[in-house]
């Protein structure tokens, strides 16, 4: 039996991906499970991998992107046993996602309730996964913390803004002005990103300061985005989307590691998911299935962009780098 994947045989533009067919299933070894793929999300963090520019994938091509995916097990491998065939199961894959098929070690996989939509699922496993550590690990916040979201109306933004929600925060958010009622019905307070100083914004409504502030841009952005903070402020970097190199990444991410030993300035941190995902996969798995479980109640509602077919992973790239998105984009699989 044959299936479909998307690769890319050379770093580049979103040309460089095709569509490619393989003639058999790939058979799960000792420990690992096949898995039928049913949802991948499309991140703008697949489109520094396709770039050759993202620091955690050293792979070179061909490569099939993917961050993240939903699926049921479609076959088990030996010695898998707390497993079953027709088990949904999710899992941060950081490459390999956009394919029909996927085979992944067993103990990586994180089960998904049977009563949670997988295009919703696959929605928690990069961007609230993202939100809900950054919130709750990286700066620990409390009822009241005041905080400062750079994109809020994208993905990872969303996402903050509803568990920020659900946390009772103060919050207030940088975004384009179609988007500032979605911000305003969650509680937040919007910063049009394009005719508005975010810095004088703040400094006007919270004289004395944010207690964090989650900024994905890079650069100079973080500069700025300190200067919003209390003394005891936290500025949580989470990317570096305005780099158009490897450097640009890396400079982006040694800026952030030196502020952090400087005693005269908030204090700093870069976060990765893909990192903490390989160091401490127990609260990956834990904050995701408390992540499902708030789904599964409706307290939570991924703001899905669109859905797309495999196909149609070349457009879906495009889109991502004009960043005029409202929320995922989606892949749902036919198979």
């Amino acid at each position: 039996m044959s299936y479909r994947y998307i690769s890319f045989n050379e770093f580049g533009g979103p040309e460089v991906l095709v569509v490619e067919t393989a003639e058999r299933l790939p058979e799960p070894n000792q420990g690992e499970v096949r898995i039928k793929v049913q949802a991948a999300s499309i991140n703008f963090t697949d489109t520094l991998i396709r770039r050759g520019i993202y620091p955690d994938v050293k792979k070179k091509p061909p490569i099939t992107p993917g961050y993240d995916m939903v699926g049921v097990i479609d076959k088990l491998g030996a010695g898998v046993t707390d497993l079953k065939v027709g088990q949904k199961v999710a899992e941060l894959t950081i490459i390999g996602a956009y394919s029909e098929y996927n085979v992944l070690p067993a103990k990586q996989l994180v089960t998904v309730p049977e009563n949670v939509n997988s295009v919703e699922a696959v929605s928690m496993i990069l961007s609230y996964v993202t939100a809900y550590q950054m919130l709750t690990r990286s700066v620990k916040v409390k009822e009241g913390s005041k905080i400062l979201i750079h994109g809020a109306g994208g993905a990872v933004g969303s996402a903050l803004l509803q568990i920020g929600a659900i946390l009772k925060l103060k919050m207030y958010g940088t975004a384009s002005v179609d988007q500032h009622d979605i911000l305003k019905e969650l509680g937040c307070k919007p910063i049009d990103y394009k005719s508005e100083d975010f810095v004088q914004v703040v400094t006007d409504s919270e004289p004395n300061g944010l207690d964090a502030v989650f900024d994905p841009f890079g650069g100079d952005h973080f500069k700025r985005s300190i200067k919003t903070l209390n003394k005891k402020g936290k500025l949580v970097a989470f990317g570096a989307y305005n780099a158009k190199t490897k450097m640009d990444l890396i400079k982006s991410f040694l800026r952030v590691q030196i502020w952090n030993f400087t005693p005269w300035m908030p204090s700093t941190k870069f976060y990765s998911i893909g990192a903490w995902h390989k160091k401490h996969h127990d609260w990956f798995e834990s904050d995701l299935k408390k992540l499902f479980k708030l789904l599964s109640e409706k307290k939570l509602k991924p703001l899905v962009s669109k859905t797309i077919k495999l196909e149609d992973a070349k457009e879906a790239h495009e889109l991502i780098e004009k960043r005029g998105l409202k929320g995922k984009l989606i892949i749902q699989m036919e198979n």
